[in-house]
């Protein structure tokens, strides 16, 4: 279980705590320098990093030509990335993973419940979280590229029933990503492949060191 003081400080805020742990314990990892690489859909075995430089090696040496998740959110690395020297060490820092990987599981989140019609009936929203955890773990959604698409950014979603579990609990953002929409039926799989995504993601929110 991921520390409920690194969640408050960490995740993003368009998010309920108890969502962020239901989609790290669905999606994510417990070990901050886990790395997940995949060619198609082929798990590739690589050796486990033990130090955050190690972890850096790894993803260099596969990014570009495999897939690859990192960190606590299972952060897809490469995107935004055009360069292996472009990457930076924070994306095996727990806090800043989780401020990264949140912000754009959020974004798809809100994609989501925005194809499903902002749905106020609290029977669905389990399904749109499911479907969410689908998306992120994929990269798709109905044919979207979901981490390059734009975020819809004024979804509406109900406040959560306390009595019930924490799948509709995501906040309304009110900033928008403003990134470039994939076109799905001309983009391939592996041209919409997040690390070989030629768009640029504004991580200057997630600290000093990230650009």
């Amino acid at each position: 279980m991921v520390d409920a003081t690194l969640i408050q400080q960490c995740a993003d805020p368009g998010l309920k705590p108890a969502i962020v742990e239901q989609f790290i314990e669905r999606a994510g990892s417990q070990d901050p320098l886990a790395v997940t690489v995949r060619s198609g859909t082929r798990v590739v075995l690589v050796p486990k990093p033990t130090t955050p430089d190690e972890a850096m090696d790894l993803i260099r040496q596969n990014i570009g030509r495999n897939t690859i998740r990192v960190g606590i959110t299972q952060y897809p690395a490469g995107l935004g990335i055009m360069e292996a020297g472009a990457l930076k060490p924070d994306i095996v820092d727990a806090c800043a993973n989780l401020k990264m990987g949140t912000a754009l599981f959020a974004k798809v989140y809100r994609i989501v419940m925005k194809w499903f019609g902002n749905p106020g009936e609290r029977e669905v929203l389990p399904q749109v979280f499911d479907d969410a955890i689908i998306a992120w773990q994929t990269g798709y959604f109905e044919g979207m590229a979901v981490f390059r698409a734009a975020d819809p950014g004024d979804v509406k979603v109900p406040e959560p029933d306390k009595e019930k579990p924490a799948s509709d609990a995501l906040e309304q953002s009110t900033d928008s990503a403003g990134e470039e929409v994939s076109d799905p039926v001309t983009d391939g799989a592996r041209s919409d492949d997040p690390n070989k995504a030629g768009i640029r993601v504004d991580l200057s929110g997630i600290g000093a060191k990230y650009h």
